[in-house]
């Protein structure tokens, strides 16, 4: 008779067979009662709801999300493909959102289906589907993207109400901005005499400056004897736009989120005190807050690291050659990972003061940093080599995040245009907590992307004179909370305001540490 181990092992292949495409969704028909259920009581299957089930882990955490969030949207295709089969398709609001790369897990997502009930569908951490019963559009108007049923741009744009603008300033800019010309709008907006549509999507053309569309679409619609009243649906929204807009979803979200942010950073950071005179005085007050650094941000990160571990690894002390504890364990191997790192850290910061503020290196130079963060742990052999080849190749998600870093094809196109923001942007406060913030954004390594965050603010930070910034360990929940409204509401008050907290704690405590130091050498000759 089999054991429980061979059992489970047994109903472990039945699932590692069915999921051989990378589907991470099961409906519970293609398993056994007797699989389901051991594999549910283990930890392996989580319910979605009745019928549903998404893989999950033993070790995961009760209460994480990432589980679903990375399977949310290959559920909403899978059960609309179940109950709809072809006939059904996202909001026009949503099919906007995706168009215009907003990648946030949504709370509620409506589905469009004549099959539809009109009923609410409750998932897991509050997310749910809505199917509203609805005809189908024509063919034309829809198109699949990443395997979801969606409206094409401009069929979404002439269906979406006038609050859409409003509720998603940056959205509605990014796709406005893919537009070359106007024909495929025109089309649909004669066929349907939409000449409120018209003259609300002129009104917008011509706020992101592409006069030339927004008089077509008039002369157009004017010529087939509609009466169309230009109005800027934007007119409330008073965020900066870029001068020149992308046509890369992707490039455009950053573009306008950058520009967006700008104003909430200015306003809560004080002015820049300006490239101090003394460049070996500003390493030393580096070379003096690394423990503090060290400590606070690798615990950030969920490393169980001891100032004592860090001050071996400081002073060579630390040696895997001869001490297993160093050469085995994680937390020594990211100790001295985050040593290498920040000493290039120190020698960015070095030429940038000498250089009179030039940042440009930074672009190459945070590449070395995600080297040196996990060449430890390569050496020791805990990961492949290939670790360290750079950008991530594959999907990330964050825990208990409800945003979804860019698939990892956009990164070719958003990490040097997120460097060309920061390095054509001339105030050194908005550069370091929006190139802090959005490096975390996009996500563009396997790991170690908060370490990496943390080191571009502090060397932006050094560009404008500005102290180095110890972000705390106590507040991480603070932290991830501004992060989060950052990424998921587009709103930087909370983060900016964090940042400049923290940089006048870490000031004051640079303070009373010189102080000390002062007054130790004073007592000195008395021994």
């Amino acid at each position: 008779m089999p054991t429980p181990n061979e059992k489970l092992a047994a109903s472990l292949q039945e699932l590692r067979d069915l999921q051989a495409d990378g589907s991470r969704i099961v409906a519970s028909g293609q398993l056994t009662r007797t699989t389901r259920e051991r594999l549910v009581n283990r930890g392996f299957l989580l319910e979605v709801m009745k019928g549903w089930l998404v893989s999950t882990s033993p070790g995961v955490r009760p209460g994480d999300t990432t589980p679903w969030f990375a399977s949310f949207w290959e559920f909403c295709r899978r059960y609309c493909e179940e109950r709809f089969a072809d006939a059904w398709h996202l909001s026009p609001e949503q099919s906007l959102l995706l168009h215009a790369a907003h990648t946030a897990i949504p709370k509620q997502v409506i589905i469009y289906s004549p099959h539809a009930n009109n009923n609410r569908i409750d998932l897991l951490f509050g997310t749910s589907l809505f199917a509203l019963k609805q005809q189908m559009p024509p063919a034309r108007d829809l198109e699949r993207k990443d395997g979801l049923r969606v409206f094409r741009a401009e069929a979404a744009l002439i269906r979406v109400a006038e609050d859409f603008f409003s509720e998603h300033p940056v959205e509605a800019k990014v796709i406005l901005a893919g537009f070359r010309e106007p024909s495929d709008l025109l089309s649909r907006l004669l066929g349907g005499g939409r000449a409120v549509v018209a003259g609300r999507l002129a009104g917008a053309f011509r706020h992101l400056g592409k006069g030339t569309i927004a008089d077509e679409i008039i002369a157009t619609m004017t010529a087939a004897d509609h009466d169309v009243r230009e109005t800027d649906p934007f007119d409330r929204d008073r965020i900066e736009i870029p001068a020149r807009m992308s046509e890369v979803p992707i490039v455009a979200r950053l573009q306008t989120l950058w520009a967006s942010a700008r104003g909430a950073v200015l306003a809560e950071l004080p002015d820049p005190p300006g490239l101090a005179k003394g460049h070996k005085a500003y390493l030393r007050t580096i070379d003096d807050v690394y423990e503090l650094d060290a400590y606070h941000s690798l615990s950030i990160e969920g490393y169980q690291v001891t100032p004592a571990l860090i001050q071996r690894v400081a002073t060579g002390a630390w040696d895997p050659e001869s001490e297993p504890s160093d050469r085995e364990a994680s937390n020594a191997l990211a100790a001295r990972g985050y040593w290498l790192a920040f000493q290039r850290v120190r020698e960015v910061v070095r030429r940038i003061l000498e250089s009179s503020g030039d940042i440009r290196i930074l672009r190459s130079a945070h590449r070395d940093w995600y080297r040196e963060l996990f060449a430890p742990h390569v050496t020791a052999g805990l990961l492949s080599p290939a670790m360290l080849s750079g950008y991530r190749s594959q999907p990330v998600y964050l825990r208990g995040s409800r945003h979804v870093p860019p698939r990892s094809e956009a990164l070719r196109d958003a990490m040097p245009a997120l460097f060309d923001l920061i390095e054509g942007e001339p105030s050194p406060s908005v550069r370091a907590v929006l190139g802090h913030w959005l490096i975390g954004y996009v996500h563009p390594f396997p790991d170690g992307n908060g370490r990496i965050a943390r080191f571009l603010m502090n060397a932006l930070l050094a560009s404008g004179g500005y102290p180095w910034t110890v972000i705390r360990v106590e507040d991480r929940d603070e932290y991830l909370a501004a992060l989060e409204t950052a990424s998921v509401d587009s709103n930087l008050r909370s983060l900016a305001r964090f940042v400049a907290g923290q940089m006048q704690r870490t000031k004051r405590l640079g303070k009373t540490r010189g102080r000390r130091k002062r007054g130790t050498r004073r007592r000195s000759p008395g021994r």
